[in-house]
């Protein structure tokens, strides 16, 4: 167990995976760390996990946090939590394994050696009953890597997100071209709309300015004291984000004579675009859809990416050509009783997730037949 990821080299780190997902990468753990927004009273303490080999070399890390609440996680443990309140237990500290106020999958055990992976779950589970805490989660856990956590014994459990496709499409109008009639006259209505009396120009690298950031801190604000209460990255995150990797940043705004109103924030994959954050100033309609979900459409395209990932979330992305997927989880709990209630629940609830996502795919805007 170490502090914190700066604990360990940027390329060592950065080793450790194939650079395909930018939220493992040294340099977004590392800005979270050194800007405040994870350790202190955050209640996300920097545990990782890590193995080194008999020549020191680094071969194996999960990342890791202390966690003494269940906030910026996106899969919801909170009656869970109650639960082993009201039977005189305490449910936090708790260790999550996961990247902070980041609903995307991704990696979790990090190694090139896959015989490390099950060293590095027994590790954490031992740290759990040395430190007397109730159980460890991973999150968001891309489908490779689950049988890793099965093989452990971890339960595991299912939600489901909202993500885009590209089928190949050279252009948005070819992406169009596959729904219905009457969800693409909608669609181009909303673009139009949305457009209407606005600048919207895409941001990444260099082009991304100090008061850019400015601006965009103000609509991430906003929105965050809307639905968290308090934003979860502090304003030095942006800046240290900007300087470590802009490069794995697109930063979409909206101008009224030259003034941002609003903004959406995306980190460029190998395979994916990352829709993390947005927020605007003024309310007009459409721009939440422009910004966020048909400029990420435009900009997967354009680069050759997979699809998008919109985050958590959202039902009304499925109207918009996003459809649903599964997102998985894996969860170690300590207690052989509690074990047993959990494992119960979610065999329940994992067949009501596949029963929902059945459904949801049966309303998805795409042409059929």
């Amino acid at each position: 167990m170490a502090p914190g990821v700066g604990s360990f080299g940027a390329a060592e780190w950065d080793a450790l995976t194939d650079g395909g997902n930018p939220f493992v990468s040294h340099a977004f753990l590392t800005a979270l760390e050194d800007s405040g927004s994870v350790g202190g009273r955050s209640g996300w303490d920097p545990v990782p996990l890590a193995i080194r080999d008999a020549a020191g070399t680094l071969v194996a890390a999960l990342p890791a946090y202390r966690k003494t609440h269940s906030q910026g996680e996106y899969v919801f443990d909170h009656a869970w939590a109650d639960a082993w309140h009201r039977a005189g237990g305490d449910y936090y500290p708790k260790l999550q394994i996961a990247v902070p106020f980041t609903p995307a999958t991704g990696p979790r055990v990090l190694t090139r050696d896959p015989a490390l992976g099950l060293a590095l779950l027994r590790g954490a589970e031992a740290l759990v009953a040395a430190q007397g805490w109730s159980s460890a989660h991973a999150t968001f856990i891309e489908p490779a890597q689950v049988p890793l956590f099965e093989a452990a014994g971890w339960l595991p459990r299912s939600d489901i997100q909202f993500h885009w496709t590209n089928r190949g499409y050279a252009r948005f109008d070819d992406f169009l071209a596959t729904l219905s009639s009457a969800k693409r006259k909608t669609l181009r209505k909303e673009r139009a709309a949305a457009q209407q009396g606005v600048a919207i120009r895409a941001f990444t690298g260099p082009e991304i300015r100090p008061d850019h950031w400015d601006a965009f801190w103000h609509f991430y604000q906003d929105t965050g004291a809307r639905k968290w209460g308090r934003p979860y990255l502090t304003r030095e995150a942006f800046t240290l984000l900007g300087e470590r990797m802009a490069d794995r940043i697109l930063l979409v705004l909206a101008f009224v004579d030259d003034r941002p109103i609003a903004g959406a924030l995306n980190f460029i994959g190998a395979d994916a675009l990352y829709g993390r954050y947005w927020g605007a100033l003024v309310d007009k309609p459409f721009l939440h859809f422009e910004l966020c979900y048909y400029q990420a459409i435009d900009a997967a395209i354009a680069r050759g990416l997979a699809r998008v990932e919109a985050g958590a979330q959202g039902g009304h992305k499925l109207a918009r050509g996003y459809e649903p997927v599964q997102t998985l989880s894996a969860h170690h709990i300590a207690h052989p009783g509690f074990r047993a209630a959990v494992a119960d629940f979610l065999e329940r609830e994992r067949a009501g997730v596949a029963q929902e996502q059945l459904l949801l795919g049966e309303r998805t805007p795409f042409r059929k037949g």
